[in-house]
């Protein structure tokens, strides 16, 4: 589904004296994502998760090296249609509080050229997998931080996409919310839909994903099953392997 290649982003910085120095926030990463799978990303503060998603998302180009997205085993180069197939979840995502989350979904659905009669059975569907019925209807200056969250990923997956990638989707919220998002997971990649997402809940990723990959500095640290990653840690704890391996205990949530 996913394929990437030696992705290397650099950023200029400001500093002192008008010096500027260039550092790379992801440093020549390459990773894999299949279809029928759940990839978790970790990492402490920094480490460069979110660029990293970005990227693999199409929605920042980078520095060096490349993303390919395969669909029925072959591979798409269009942008728009590349993003056709992806549903993507910012942590900073900023949404028009007047709409209902209804009507959210309803113009995400026309931006990405679906018929009415699509919209409104899709509709239907999201509104059922993530619980919304008792909120849809509702503006979304109206409501809680979870009922947001929910509301933010409808337009995501409005498209009924194959791949997600999601930016620490359960941050802040509340068992019920948090819950709601998991199982949603849970039953896409039962579905065949593949998940790459990044979390700092150690405990949520151990039950979710299938394979970990860590990340500190903008390079990959570890990467395997929780199993292989338990080992190269050298503990059963997944907290106390990822304390291990970035060695910032500053950074532990």
């Amino acid at each position: 589904m996913l394929d990437a290649n030696n992705l290397v982003k650099t950023f200029i910085r400001n500093e002192k004296h008008n010096t500027k120095i260039s550092f790379n926030a992801v440093d020549d990463i390459s990773l894999k994502v299949e279809l029928g799978e759940i990839v978790g990303v970790i990492g402490p503060n920094g480490a460069g998760k979110t660029t990293l998603l970005r990227m693999l998302g199409s929605l920042m180009k980078p520095t060096s090296g490349e993303v390919k997205i395969f669909v029925d085993g072959k591979q798409i180069s269009d942008g728009t249609e590349i993003k056709r197939h992806i549903g993507y979840l910012s942590g900073n995502t900023k949404l028009y509080g007047r709409l209902s989350t209804r009507e959210l979904m309803v113009m995400a659905g026309n931006l990405y050229g679906m018929s009415e009669p699509e919209i409104e059975d899709r509709v239907a569907m999201v509104s059922k997998i993530l619980n919304l019925d008792g909120f849809i209807d509702n503006r979304i200056e109206k409501l809680s931080t979870g009922q947001t969250q929910r509301a933010s990923i409808s337009r995501c997956i409005i498209h009924n996409p194959m791949l997600y990638i999601f930016d620490e989707p359960t941050l802040g919220l509340d068992i019920l919310s948090s819950n709601a998002i998991v199982d949603f997971m849970l039953k896409e990649k039962e579905a065949g839909k593949a998940v790459l997402y990044s979390t700092h809940y150690m405990e949520e990723a151990e039950k979710l994903c299938d394979r970990i990959i860590i990340i500190n500095k903008g390079k990959i640290v570890a990467e395997g099953t929780v199993n292989e990653i338990k080992e190269i840690g050298g503990s059963d704890n997944l907290r106390e392997v990822f304390g291990n391996l970035v060695k910032s205990k500053e950074d532990w949530v």
